[in-house]
C-alpha cells in the first residue's frame, strides 16, 4: 500500500480535525482524491497532514513529525497563502521574508529524508473582493518560487492560481470561492481533478 501525504494551510487542513466522518481527511480536495483513488485497483494510504494558518516556515518546523517519520511515498504539498498574508499585512515582502529560500529548503529536505515522488502546487488568490487584487504581484511572485525549485529538481507543478482564475472567470467567482482565498466544494473539485491528472500522468510513467 503506497502513502500519499498532503502538507499545506487551511486548504488542504479542511476542518480534518472537525469533522470526524471524514476520518481525518477534511471536507476538501484530499477528501475528493482519496474517495476517487478507492476506485483504483491500487491500494494507497491518504494522510491528510494540512494546518490552518500554516506558513512555509511552519512547515519546516513540523516536517519531521507531519512528514519525514510518515515515510510517504508521494508527498504534495500547497502553501503560500498566509505568507502572501502576512507579505500584504506588515509590508514584509515575500523575498525579504526568505521565501524563495524556505521554499526550496522544504523541497530539498523532503527529497534527502524520504524517497517520496513531490508534487508541488502554487498558491492562489481571487480579486472578489476587489481588496485581495492588490494580492496578486505577490501571489504570482509565490508561484514563480514554488515553480522554480520544482522544475530545478524535476517534481510536478500545477499552477493552481492560474487554473481556478480561469475556472472562476468561467463559472463565477461565487462557484469557486467562498471569501476570495477558500475553495467552495465546486472549487476543491476542479483542484482534486488537476490534481488527480497530475498524478496520473506520472503513475503511468512508472
Amino acid at each position: 500500500m503506497q502513502k500519499i501525504l498532503f502538507l499545506g494551510d487551511s486548504i488542504t487542513d479542511a476542518n480534518r480535525n472537525w469533522k470526524p466522518y471524514t476520518k481525518g481527511l477534511g471536507e476538501g480536495y484530499v477528501h475528493i482524491i482519496a474517495n476517487e483513488l478507492e476506485k483504483s485497483a491500487f491500494h494507497y494510504h491518504i494522510i491528510n497532514k494540512g494546518h490552518d494558518g500554516f506558513t512555509v516556515p511552519a512547515l519546516l518546523r513540523m516536517l519531521e513529525q507531519d512528514c519525514i517519520l510518515q515515510e510517504p511515498d508521494y508527498v504534495s504539498i500547497l502553501v503560500g497563502i498566509n505568507d502572501v498574508g502576512i507579505s500584504l499585512n506588515t509590508k514584509i515582502t515575500l523575498k525579504e521574508q526568505g521565501f524563495f529560500n524556505n521554499y526550496t529548503q522544504l523541497v530539498l529536505r523532503v527529497q534527502q529524508y524520504t524517497k517520496a515522488r513531490i508534487i508541488c502546487m502554487s498558491p492562489f488568490i481571487f480579486p472578489c473582493p476587489q481588496e485581495y487584487y492588490s494580492w496578486i504581484p505577490e501571489v504570482k511572485y509565490a508561484q514563480a518560487c514554488v515553480q522554480k525549485p520544482a522544475a530545478a529538481n524535476n517534481l510536478s507543478f500545477i499552477p493552481l492560481h492560474d487554473r481556478l482564475n480561469e475556472s472562476a472567470a468561467r463559472y463565477g467567482y461565487r462557484e469557486i470561492t467562498t471569501d476570495g482565498i477558500h475553495l467552495t466544494m465546486r472549487g476543491h473539485e476542479i483542484l482534486a481533478e488537476a490534481w488527480l491528472n497530475c498524478f496520473y500522468s506520472f503513475t503511468r510513467n512508472t
